[in-house]
């Protein structure tokens, strides 16, 4: 398997434990004291490193340091679109198009070859 698809599978299973482990709380643990929110954020969060690292470490064989940073951006907002929308019930937002848009931009600086 080609080292970038090893790298945005392993970052793409890593935002979504981070992505619950930043804001699921906020749905479910509501009324909990924020010191178990925290606790079960640093669990989930736990889980997002095991994941994560590796990515980085076998992404930086073959990208950049500013392209794996902007590969990880365009990976988060991927992830956090359904899941604000699905998970979190939040209305979809003419401004998710705008900032996946401009991550765009982002990529094409990053990742074209001067």
């Amino acid at each position: 398997m080609p080292v970038i698809l090893k790298t945005i599978i392993l970052l793409t299973i890593s935002n979504v434990f981070m992505t619950f482990a930043w804001y699921a709380h906020l749905k479910n643990l509501g009324s909990k004291p924020w010191i178990v929110a925290a606790l079960a954020s640093w669990g989930i969060a736990l889980m997002e490193y095991l994941f994560q690292v590796p990515a980085n470490r076998i992404g930086f064989t073959a990208l950049s340091l500013g392209q794996l940073k902007m590969l990880q951006e365009v990976i988060t907002l991927s992830v956090f679109i359904p899941f604000a929308i699905f998970y979190m019930q939040q209305p979809l937002k003419l401004d998710f198009l705008w900032a996946g848009l401009c991550l765009l931009g982002a990529v094409y600086f990053m990742f074209r070859t001067a």
